[in-house]
């Protein structure tokens, strides 16, 4: 080693599913939505997007993995948004409890979801 350099030790390049990264602009254009929906869905408590200092939205991977759980069930599956999530919560229920979940909803992984 050169005099002088020192060696840092490797970083974890991973992000935690909680990282608070993606501001509305770039979650509603991954879901693509309009963020006044983001807005809305917030309204109405289906997620909760962490706020910077300045007040700001940012939604972590685990807010877009259940946000795209909860358009599967709307637009594929014609549920309503408070029986999004309800369903949601239902299939969390299974899954906590070694069950499988209907055979139209397996497509529907609620594992890591927060719900």
């Amino acid at each position: 080693m050169a005099k002088g350099v020192t060696r840092r030790a490797p970083t974890d390049t991973s992000l935690s599913l909680d990282k608070p990264i993606y501001t509305i602009s770039v979650a509603s254009e991954i879901l693509q939505t309009h963020p006044r929906t983001l807005m809305m869905y917030e309204h109405l408590g289906l997620v909760v997007p962490k706020r910077t200092s300045t007040n700001r939205r940012r939604f972590s991977q685990r807010d877009i993995r259940k946000l795209q759980a909860i358009q599967t069930l709307t637009r594929q599956h014609g549920v309503n948004l408070n029986g999004a999530r309800y369903v949601l919560r239902l299939l969390r229920i299974l899954v906590d409890n070694g069950l499988q979940a209907p055979a139209e909803l397996r497509d529907l992984d609620v594992k890591e979801l927060d719900v």
